[in-house]
């Protein structure tokens, strides 16, 4: 893959397909099914607080990301939160992540978010790399069973 053949745009409803199966490899405690997934892709790509943002590679999606940001009390305004961003796995160590989050940051900034962050299990080394540091600890509590 070379560079030229890397594409950064906005997410249209016609990549539902593409972001779908990535989806499903992102997702370990979920198993994203298709019809939640269909009703929640308009909403977000309409939301003005979300950004989602798809990487190609000739012409086939390879990795996108969500994100959205919200006002806060204690930041004194809005920060930005990375939700999900999935690399097709025959595509990463490419640049492919590093450009959605540099693109991403670039969209928080324009919102006047005050610092962007994000939760993983996967990829520390990675975002260290890009200048993120650890700085709480996640939790979470399931408010549905699993089934």
């Amino acid at each position: 893959m070379t560079s030229g053949d890397l594409q950064l745009r906005r997410a249209e409803k016609t990549d539902a397909d593409e972001i779908f199966a990535l989806a499903r490899e992102f997702a370990v405690t979920f198993r994203p099914e298709r019809a939640p997934f269909d009703a929640a892709l308009p909403q977000l790509l309409e939301n003005e607080d979300a950004f989602l943002i798809v990487a190609t590679v000739e012409g086939t999606v390879r990795g996108y990301l969500l994100g959205f940001t919200h006002l806060t009390l204690f930041a004194n305004g809005r920060v930005a939160w990375v939700e999900e961003a999935m690399i097709e796995s025959g595509y990463r160590r490419h640049g492919i992540g590093r450009r959605l989050l540099e693109e991403f940051e670039t969209w928080a900034r324009s919102r006047q978010a005050g610092y962007v962050a994000l939760a993983t299990r996967r990829a520390a080394e990675f975002y260290g790399a890009l200048g993120y540091e650890v700085s709480a600890t996640y939790y979470r509590k399931m408010l549905r069973p699993k089934t």
